[in-house]
């Protein structure tokens, strides 16, 4: 691996404790202004000191964000279909390898959803990703959506998909949670970092599924809503944090999350 790709991925993993604490807020290109991200000006730069990477789209970033307080960036080079459209499954890659580096991103990234009509579309969009940012030593996250007929939470589509993206290329890999994670990560070859989905019941919840991933060998987490969407969002991503980079336990999480949400008031 060049000097180059080493570096642009030490950005993304702290080298401390060898995994990410990602926050995602790339929701805005299929699902248009999310609850909790209707104006990303004003939600995410509380936020980004706590994060290692933002997951982005490049509108966004230019847009909103002040490049001073972001530590990196995974740039979200995929897109097309919307929420209200036919087939999300539908991408196409939308920003190019030279953009990403004109942003400085540390690693792009596209969706492959397996077990879709669309399966062999989005493979590709991944392999021109990487063939691509190879060139320039960019790192290259393959992220899965298995199709929804396949059940997502199911261990053994989650390891097909995850070991497709590593074939294809991508250095590291985000997908779901699920019972059997530790098969996951042993069949990957590659970092997997888990996402966070919707919105869970309760912050306990989305704490107790990322200390469960990280116990099961993920190399991090890329949650979005399950911060940006709870009542106090800077508690939670550091929370989430301490048990990202610290191995703090859920009940010590918690009570972080707690303390430092009674301090806001």
């Amino acid at each position: 691996m060049d000097w180059g790709r080493r570096h642009r991925l030490s950005r993304i993993f702290d080298p401390r404790s060898g995994r990410t604490n990602m926050l995602a807020v790339d929701h805005g290109y299929f699902l248009g202004p999310t609850a909790g991200m209707e104006e990303p000006a004003v939600a995410i730069p509380p936020l980004a000191p706590y994060a290692d990477a933002l997951m982005a789209t490049r509108g966004l970033l230019r847009n909103t964000i002040d490049p001073a307080i972001v530590r990196s960036i995974v740039l979200r080079a995929s897109g097309g279909p919307s929420i209200v459209g036919p087939a999300l499954e539908d991408e196409a890659i939308t920003t190019s390898v030279e953009d990403a580096l004109r942003i400085n991103a540390a690693a792009v990234t596209t969706q492959v959803f397996v077990g879709t009509p669309f399966e062999r579309q989005s493979i590709a969009n991944l392999a021109l990703l990487v063939n691509e940012a190879g060139r320039y030593e960019l790192p290259v996250l393959g992220v899965t959506a298995v199709g929804k007929e396949l059940g997502h939470q199911d261990a053994r589509y989650i390891k097909l998909a995850v070991r497709i993206c590593a074939e294809i290329g991508a250095d590291f890999v985000k997908t779901y949670y699920t019972d059997g994670f530790e098969e996951v990560v042993r069949s990957a070859m590659v970092p997997v970092v888990i996402a966070g989905g919707k919105k869970l019941e309760t912050e306990r919840d989305a704490l107790q599924m990322a200390h469960d991933a990280i116990a099961a060998g993920a190399a991090g987490i890329d949650f979005g809503r399950n911060v940006w969407q709870s009542p106090h969002p800077v508690a939670m991503i550091r929370a989430l944090r301490s048990i990202v980079h610290d191995d703090a336990s859920v009940d010590e999480a918690h009570q972080m999350y707690k303390d430092l949400a009674a301090d806001e008031k």
